[in-house]
């Protein structure tokens, strides 16, 4: 690639957006090469009523929409930056991996009519002896308890999953502790450090945002609109942008809407207006709202005011 780039050397470098978009754009930048990276996800890139697709094909459409200033382009982190989300998204897919060992765990015991040890308690250290008392070495089970075997398995697999999310965590702890915007957020009530972490490395500059829909339409928060005519209709959310960042701030919502006395289970109360049928808008309403007010503070580099954000609430 390097050498193709010294040979040719373009002008303007257009690629599509990949997994491996990021390296080729430092190389091109440490040639002085200006790259920009197309969104294949747009509208304008769109193949529709084609009969043939080919690589010539995409590459003509990319130099015709870079040449009309019509090319729907994405922003590309430093490398740093990068190497940081890649890291924060490796943590939740070990979480993930975790949760998919405890639900065979839980198969295994429901297969033998046995409940979970702990119940209400969940995954604590007793209930993990009470689980071990269960198992077997997988070598000396005989043909009717080859289920216990599989449960000493998959408790050393939960022990090495788990020791290795404590690895990515003190990791990630000591990256947040010497970084000044996670810090800033923290500042934010209930919270921490993940989703503080997950908001910065995911927005990165956060001015590159000019109003809090653009924000809240980069996760995918805010609702699809049809509209023809004297109809006009929102639907679902759009679900598009970054999933990870878009999923943990739901999970907070809704962890906020259960601790009373708070600012986020106030807010949560106020959208659902007194029905329980409007607890999952609410929920998502609040997840905006708890993107944009960490955006607000990116933005402007400050710290939470509380006066300030009621303030807003009561003008906007």
């Amino acid at each position: 690639m390097h050498d193709l780039l010294v040979e040719a050397a373009p002008s303007l470098l257009v690629i599509e957006a990949c997994g491996i978009c990021g390296w080729v754009c430092d190389l091109a930048e440490s040639l002085s090469i200006p790259v920009r990276v197309a969104n294949t996800l747009g509208e304008a890139w769109k193949w529709k009523k084609v009969k043939r697709k080919t690589d010539r094909d995409d590459a003509l459409k990319l130099a015709k929409l870079a040449a009309t200033d019509q090319l729907p382009l994405v922003h590309v982190p430093q490398l740093a930056v990068r190497q940081h989300r890649s890291l924060i998204k490796h943590r939740h897919a070990l979480i993930d991996r975790r949760t998919g060992i405890k639900n065979t765990i839980r198969s295994l015991l429901d297969a033998q009519g046995l409940p979970l040890p702990g119940r209400s308690r969940g995954w604590t250290i007793e209930s993990i002896k009470e689980l071990k008392t269960l198992s077997k070495p997988l070598t000396v089970c005989s043909m009717t308890d080859l289920w216990r075997g599989q449960l000493d398995l998959e408790l050393r697999l939960l022990e090495a999953v788990s020791a290795l999310i404590k690895e990515a965590d003190r990791k990630l702890d000591q990256i947040a502790s010497v970084d000044e915007r996670v810090k800033r957020l923290r500042t934010i009530p209930q919270v921490g450090s993940r989703l503080a972490e997950l908001v910065v490395s995911t927005l990165d500059d956060a001015k590159r945002f000019k109003t809090a829909r653009q924000v809240s339409a980069y996760a995918g928060l805010v609702p699809k609109q049809y509209q023809s005519g004297q109809m006009n209709r929102l639907g679902r959310i759009t679900g598009q942008g970054p999933g990870l960042l878009r999923r943990v701030l739901v999970q907070v919502a809704w962890g906020l809407q259960r601790r009373t006395g708070t600012r986020g289970h106030a807010v949560f109360e106020r959208l659902c207006h007194g029905q329980r049928t409007r607890r999952k808008q609410a929920a998502v309403a609040l997840a905006r709202k708890i993107l944009i007010w960490c955006w607000a503070i990116l933005r402007d580099g400050g710290v939470w005011d509380e006066a300030r954000e009621r303030r807003l609430a009561i003008t906007g």
